[in-house]
């Protein structure tokens, strides 16, 4: 690493660790959004969303930063808004870019076009050539981490650094907790059931027995920015709900079933990073991963996060990704 590099690395890690004391150790207790912040970062990302046309569709994106590209795969049912707090913390060091996969958020998905998880992954190839980008680091959570292990099979001379956080693993791909969802995907009537209620009603929304209390920590969370951007562009069509239930049915039968041989031989420096009250994945995952990826940089395991933790911690995934892409 040339010594530059190194240096604004470490200053990011002392920028952080200082934010994380003044915060009362937000690394340990996580620092969710704000409502009123929230909302201001809605219209800034929207403000700043871009489309790339590619024989997959027209992808949207979110962009910030300068310098080697760190790229971020989002979960189901989100998009690239996930990494908003990611991306504050970490434009400062990395050109950070969030697309929106084919099936959520704002992208507009050619006919025809398939968005299962492989689908995903060719289209990240065509999206980073169109682009000019050859390498990226790459941060993924959720079903963005199937798409990642995918990708850096595929495509491991494009991956510098792997920083995975809770998401499907071969042996638990589609998890038991999605066959509910599956049952409804297949019936065309998932978004129906479900995010249409939760778009009309954020406290619904944010319920134990909802969106919120599945994949959420923190009660407050997600925002009533969060679930307008995230669920917003998936209900607000019967086009865009047909797309959300193949999403959906792409999860099965396991996109990941034969991977396994290939990640053995994935040189890839990785990091995993696992919420230990997800109640969707298997908790062994973490050391699944571990134990398979030769240059696998160690499991960290925050005791109190679910699913989608990046949002709710996002000074851990600067920590984590400053600290991997400076080692």
């Amino acid at each position: 690493m040339q010594r530059r590099q190194f240096l604004t690395a470490a200053t990011g890690l002392a920028t952080l660790a200082a934010a994380g004391a003044d915060a009362g150790a937000a690394w340990a207790e996580g620092a969710p959004p704000r409502a009123e912040d929230d909302a201001k970062a809605a219209r800034a990302w929207n403000a700043d969303r871009r489309r790339l046309p590619t024989k997959f569709g027209d992808i949207a994106y979110v962009e910030r930063g300068a310098g080697p590209v760190a790229l971020f795969l989002h979960g189901f049912p989100l998009n690239g808004f996930q990494w908003r707090g990611a991306f504050d913390r970490l434009s400062p060091h990395r050109r950070c870019i969030a697309p929106d996969s084919l099936g959520l958020g704002f992208t507009r998905v050619a006919p025809g076009q398939g968005v299962a998880p492989s689908d995903q992954a060719d289209m990240l190839a065509a999206f980073l050539d169109a682009l000019k980008i050859a390498t990226v680091d790459l941060v993924a959570n959720d079903s963005g981490g199937a798409v990642a292990q995918i990708f850096v099979t595929r495509f491991p001379q494009r991956v510098r650094t792997l920083l995975l956080t809770n998401c499907d693993v071969e042996p638990d791909s589609p998890p038991p907790a999605l066959q509910p969802v599956l049952a409804l995907a297949r019936e065309g009537t998932y978004p129906d059931q479900w995010l249409v209620p939760w778009f009309k009603d954020p406290k619904l929304a944010r319920s134990p027995e909802g969106f919120g209390g599945m994949c959420f920590s923190d009660p407050s969370q997600p925002t009533d920015a969060a679930i307008a951007m995230y669920f917003g562009p998936l209900v607000a069509t019967a086009a865009s709900k047909a797309l959300v239930n193949a999403y959906t049915l792409g999860l099965d039968p396991n996109p990941l079933a034969g991977i396994e041989a290939s990640l053995r031989r994935c040189a890839v420096p990785t990091r995993i990073v696992w919420g230990m009250a997800d109640d969707i994945f298997d908790k062994r995952s973490p050391d699944y991963l571990a134990a398979i990826l030769p240059n696998a940089k160690g499991v960290r395991r925050l005791p109190k996060a679910k699913l989608f933790w990046p949002e709710e911690y996002p000074d851990v995934v600067a920590e984590e990704a400053l600290r991997l892409w400076g080692g």
